[in-house]
């Protein structure tokens, strides 16, 4: 569903600031693969997802998805492929419309739109319906806009609208690291939720072990722009934290620099 080949991105280049993050970065997603991203500072984790959504262009190799070569496509046009959620609960999402306007806009991505644009009861129905799976009372909210909802339930939300149209990839950037252990594990649940019964292809950054360890069927650990430790199936169901931290020390030959992550 996804593959990133022979990657190289330089930012600043031919300058005192020139920063080299891929030199070859190469990876493949199968269908349905959810996988989760864990590195240092400085890994490139996010840089790797920035590159697959077209938010930066590689200055060489390739991105396809689904077997299609999005390498030059600009970001708006490579949305069609994939839904994104952010780390900060307010992006993805209108401040000053309702909950309803929201899904609807999520919901009509990809559809031609002219003058006469309404939603109809059918939707406020359908929309009713798919906020009652999240359990946050929020289908009770469609006229509420989505500046007075709390980060939690705003992230709910944008986990929706990401993944209303199926989309081929899913991409999480961190995305609950702003919220509170709680609602975290709550936004966790139902980030399983959605790509199991939507049998959605997810790539997940975190910076908390434990949710890279417990979540997904695939996990990968970035050190200086490379796949150092590539790790599934029933390996990964045994894995521990101290377990994975003794891995990038063998395999990376340095300690593991995050605090974030090593904290969590």
């Amino acid at each position: 569903m996804l593959e990133i080949k022979n990657i190289c991105k330089t930012f600043n280049a031919g300058t005192v600031n020139e920063k080299c993050v891929f030199d070859g970065l190469s990876l493949k997603l199968e269908e349905g693969d959810f996988v989760t991203v864990i590195g240092g500072n400085g890994a490139g984790k996010s840089t790797m997802l920035n590159i697959v959504s077209g938010a930066y262009t590689p200055d060489e190799g390739s991105i396809s998805i689904d077997g299609v070569d999005v390498t030059r496509l600009p970001e708006y046009k490579r949305a069609k492929y994939i839904g994104r959620v952010f780390q900060d609960p307010r992006m993805g999402t209108a401040t000053d419309m309702w909950v309803e306007e929201n899904l609807a806009v999520a919901d009509r991505r990809g559809m031609r739109r002219g003058l006469r644009w309404s939603i109809t009861n059918k939707d406020r129905a359908r929309y009713k319906q798919v906020l009652s799976t999240l359990g946050l009372g929020l289908e009770d909210r469609l006229s509420t806009k989505m500046g007075l909802l709390s980060g939690g339930q705003r992230q709910a939300v944008t986990l929706l609208m990401a993944a209303m149209k199926k989309p081929k990839l899913l991409l999480l950037d961190e995305h609950t690291a702003a919220l509170d252990p709680k609602t975290a594990a709550k936004v966790l649940e139902i980030t399983d939720k959605l790509i199991s019964e939507n049998k959605l292809t997810a790539l997940m950054v975190t910076h908390n072990m434990r949710d890279a360890i417990t979540h997904g069927n695939r996990l990968i650990m970035m050190h200086g722009g490379r796949i150092i430790l590539d790790i599934r199936g029933e390996e990964k169901k045994k894995l521990t934290v101290e377990a994975l931290l003794e891995q990038f020390s063998k395999t990376s030959g340095s300690e593991f620099a995050s605090d974030r992550a090593l904290l969590s």
